[in-house]
């Protein structure tokens, strides 16, 4: 038995350090689409913190259910229990909001995206960490824009400048991706204001880019998820028989009169 409770215990460990690194990764991140999300939406590194706090718990609670069991302290195990059950539905809620919430949160993140390409300026140092990783975003997934590259348009720099200039990240050439942020010059003057398809940039946008991220890892996504449920119900179910035998055992030492 005790076997059993050191390898859960070891199990939780791992768990619980992998929820909070993977709550502090998305706070440290600065070069991928995760940062552009983290840096525009509250909700998002509330999550962070969220996570972060569940997986220390988590890893409390993996050491309190051991401890409960070697010295068998039932009220520590149906902390232990308690918690447990606590975190599992407070993981099962968050799925379902995601699930019926999705094509709010697709509306809300389409909204933050358009913003920051409508007030991209390269010369702005307070929002540098954020252009940067949206401008990483374009690079890595090969898109222009959220649903194309006709967004950029809307910028104001580049509204000013007649569309002569076009966002380097979202180029289809080379050269320009040395730089990889800020704006570049059109070769060939057109007269008059140029639009995006004078540009050589990307036509797909990276909203069909990121979907496709989704699709492909969503098997790793739920498989992680199922883990991590079926580790939890593995301990709450570990820690109600071992309170049922601590209080059947408690009995048996009663003294017969």
């Amino acid at each position: 038995l005790h076997k059993t409770v050191y390898v859960l215990f070891l199990l939780f460990q791992i768990l619980g350090a992998v929820i909070l690194g993977f709550g502090i990764w998305i706070l440290a991140d600065k070069t991928s689409f995760i940062a552009v999300l983290q840096m525009s939406s509250p909700s998002l590194k509330t999550g962070a913190y969220i996570l972060i706090g569940v997986g220390a718990l988590t890893m409390l609670m993996g050491f309190l259910g051991c401890l409960g069991a070697v010295n068998e302290i039932r009220c520590l195990l149906g902390l232990y229990f308690t918690c447990l059950m606590i975190i599992l539905l407070t993981q099962i809620a968050a799925a379902l909001v995601i699930y019926f919430q999705k094509e709010t949160l697709k509306v809300e993140l389409s909204d933050i995206v358009v913003d920051l390409i409508e007030n991209y300026d390269p010369s702005d140092e307070d929002k540098r960490n954020l252009q940067d990783a949206w401008d990483y975003v374009q690079t890595q997934i090969a898109c222009c824009g959220w649903t194309g590259a006709k967004e950029w348009e809307n910028n104001g720099i580049l509204r000013n400048k007649s569309n002569a200039e076009y966002p380097c990240s979202c180029s289809n050439r080379s050269k320009d991706l040395v730089e990889g942020r800020g704006f570049c010059n059109l070769e060939d003057p057109i007269n008059g204001t140029a639009t995006y398809a004078d540009w050589p940039v990307h036509e797909q946008g990276c909203m069909d880019g990121v979907e496709q991220w989704l699709k492909d890892n969503l098997g790793i996504i739920l498989g992680v998820c199922t883990g991590v449920a079926v580790i939890e119900l593995l301990g709450m179910i570990l820690s109600i028989s071992l309170c049922k035998n601590i209080h059947s055992e408690d009995y048996t030492k009663v003294p017969k009169s």
